[in-house]
């Protein structure tokens, strides 16, 4: 059976799902197949040249529409439009798959999850970077015990596009109404969602988040500005459930930055190390080494490489969709749990919720 698919948002992340959908069928055949059917935005100009550009048939403004005649929902648009959307699909049991954060509060997450719990449909939030192979092959070492009890974990996201640029334009992601959190949630969702998947749940945390430009112009409308209210850096301690600590942050604000999404773990027996802007290798270090030894993650025994290219090739930032997507896939086909879910999405918005407060309350919080 072909699966229909409805997606809302055609812009960045648009891309990034189309090309996953598209490139699919060359590397995993067995994943269901899909039609990429209707692309639903605001504009119909953009739109209608979107959807030529990324192979969908039809378009529609109106995100209702779509509903009708989908079996698929990927909601990529903005923060503030996932929750609606997201539980009509779920009520009709159509399939999700929801870009993070969840929401732009805790409790429109929670509304998803709890709308995911009853639906027969299966769910996705959009942690790509738990696709990532060396992510993959950290989480079998956290597992097989190879780092022994683990200690600590760091986990960093920093840009720098926004450095010293006070003229910078506002975007919907600089607003509370919009996006619900700035470098917290577009960043911090990321890590945040890793440090769960790799060391485990959060018991409690401190946080503390900084805006460091008060208000940019608004594009296209001369000397009329907006003010920014939600953080452009946020910072994080945590205290694991399993007694592990955490240190986490993101800022925008990282001049000489691009894209640097970093963790590090360590444990009793050993440690381990990766960077995205080294996505094929991570840094390892167990028991009796003398020192930590460079992994590249190129050989076709490690975590989706026999499916792409022949030893030695590397993969891109890219793939990680297409991963995400076999794996998505596959869940609707054998009717059998996917994770990250949507109880995977609010656990992270709960964490975000509370970082936010605590800086508010200056004050450790209990989850």
């Amino acid at each position: 059976m072909t699966l229909k698919v409805g997606m809302l948002g055609y812009t960045f992340m648009g891309t990034a799902h189309s090309n996953a959908l598209a490139r699919l069928p060359m590397f995993f055949p067995e994943a269901p197949e899909t039609e990429r059917h209707v692309l639903v935005g605001r504009r119909e100009k953009p739109l209608a040249e979107a959807a030529d550009r990324f192979g969908f048939t039809k378009t529609t403004t109106d995100w209702r529409e779509t509903l009708d005649e989908v079996d698929i929902f990927l909601n990529l648009g903005p923060n503030h439009v996932h929750v609606e959307p997201s539980i009509e699909a779920l009520d009709r049991d159509i399939h999700v798959l929801s870009e993070k954060p969840l929401a732009t509060s805790k409790e429109g997450a929670e509304r998803m999850a709890d709308a995911a719990a009853e639906s027969d449909a299966v769910t996705a939030t959009g942690f790509n970077y738990r696709f990532v192979p060396a992510i993959q092959y950290a989480k079998d070492l956290v597992e097989d015990g190879e780092l022994g009890e683990i200690r600590h974990f760091t986990g960093r996201y920093m840009q720098g596009h926004l450095a010293g640029s006070p003229d910078a334009d506002w975007s919907w992601r600089l607003s509370k109404e919009h996006a619900g959190a700035g470098a917290l949630g577009d960043l911090g969702a990321h890590t945040i969602d890793l440090a769960r998947f790799l060391v485990g749940d959060v018991r409690r945390l401190s946080g503390h988040c900084r805006t460091f430009v008060d208000e940019r112009p608004v594009p296209g409308k001369d000397d009329e500005s907006r003010e920014i209210d939600v953080d452009d850096a946020y910072s994080a301690q945590l205290d694991f459930e399993n007694g592990a600590m955490g240190v986490i942050e993101a800022t925008r604000h990282a001049a000489g930055e691009k894209n640097n999404n970093s963790i590090e773990i360590h444990g009793t027996k050993g440690s381990l190390k990766f960077s995205l802007e080294r996505l094929n290798e991570i840094h390892v270090y167990r028991e009796g080494d003398s020192g930590y030894q460079r992994i590249p993650m190129n050989k076709s025994e490690d975590p989706y490489g026999g499916r792409w290219w022949p030893p030695g090739h590397n993969i891109g930032w890219e793939h990680t969709f297409v991963h995400e997507y076999a794996e998505f896939l596959t869940a609707i086909d054998e009717g059998t749990e996917h994770r990250p879910d949507f109880a995977d999405g609010a656990a992270v918005q709960r964490i975000i919720d509370a970082v936010q407060r605590s800086d508010e309350q200056g004050r450790w919080l209990t989850l």
